[in-house]
């Protein structure tokens, strides 16, 4: 059954894909602007305008375009970048390995703080220590992370002249210089990031509290600590990891503004500048990409969902 219900996700993020592809070719379609007058230039004549249009395969129809992107996006092949020329693999991937850097820095730092907080807050249920929790979780959710980063900046590299007001990435840094070079992103993503783990993590604890078995352990005198510890975290795990795998893809693909205002080279930016250019296949390729990767992650977390799940892992 478990093989089973693995595969049939499988083929949902197949679909799901497929469904993307088509919307993300249609959107980047209708974006107003010709690429071929950008790159030309505003003097370029009508015939070679004409002539670039052909060359670079936009006299085609729209289906034609669409399953030829398709079957090259199959076979591994992102093509070429329309505006530059370079080859599209080459321009992703430097940006790639900068955004999962920057990923990986934020998910080591947020994921053990929010499980920790989560805990803590569902362990003393009514405190002052679960409603600061609260509050500081529901404002932070409400507040926009532009003025998030616009604070952190303010504060930090203004005020306080503690740390760079952008991104600094090279490659002959140590780690703590790294650190320090990318710490302004790096707290702004994790106080974005965070506030939606710690409320999932405590309201997931809660939820099984309420549980018959849950209940009887509390009758029985176990410490409240150890039942959360070593009973309710397991069988809260689910939706904790649905919730860290969705974080995850935001932290891969919906960085735009805080890469943006930290100018960070990263790949939710490279796609902004494509949008800028009207580079329609670069554009492509990067949105085919955080499909892809929010697919992924999510066929994980589901796997892991099973797998903590003792129902679905041995079904009647």
């Amino acid at each position: 059954m478990m093989l089973n219900m693995v595969l049939r996700r499988i083929w949902i993020g197949l679909a799901t894909m497929v469904v993307v592809s088509v919307i993300v070719f249609i959107m980047t379609s209708i974006l107003p602007g010709d690429v071929a007058q950008i790159v030309l230039g505003q003097s370029a004549t009508p015939e070679t305008l004409a002539a670039l249009r052909a060359e670079l395969g936009l006299d085609q129809p729209a289906y034609i375009r669409y399953f030829l992107w398709l079957g090259d996006m199959a076979t591994g092949d992102l093509g070429t970048s329309k505006a530059g020329g370079a080859a599209i693999s080459d321009l992703i991937g430097g940006r790639f390995g900068n955004t999962m850097l920057m990923a990986g820095l934020v998910a080591a730092i947020s994921i053990p703080i929010s499980v920790i907080l989560g805990l803590w807050a569902a362990m003393h249920p009514g405190t002052w220590l679960d409603r600061t929790v609260t509050f500081g979780t529901l404002a932070t959710i409400s507040v926009p992370e532009f003025f998030i980063a616009t604070l952190m900046v303010l504060i930090l590299a203004v005020n306080l002249h503690l740390l760079p007001s952008t991104a600094l990435l090279r490659d002959d840094m140590t780690f703590f210089e790294l650190l320090r070079g990318l710490a302004m992103p790096i707290i702004t993503l994790v106080i974005v990031v965070s506030a939606q783990m710690i409320r999932m993590t405590r309201a997931g604890i809660l939820n099984v509290m309420n549980s018959p078995y849950i209940e009887m352990a509390i009758l029985k005198g176990v410490p409240r600590q150890r039942i959360i510890v070593r009973h309710a975290l397991f069988n809260a795990i689910g939706p904790i990891i649905n919730v860290i795998a969705l974080n995850l893809a935001y932290l891969v693909s919906g960085v735009v503004i805080v890469e943006t205002i930290f100018a960070y080279p990263g790949l939710a930016k490279l796609m902004i500048d494509g949008v800028q250019t009207r580079d329609l296949p670069l554009v492509q390729a990067c949105a085919m990409i955080f499909c892809g990767t929010y697919v992924i992650l999510i066929l994980i977390a589901d796997v892991g969902s099973i797998v903590s799940n003792p129902r679905l892992r041995h079904p009647k």
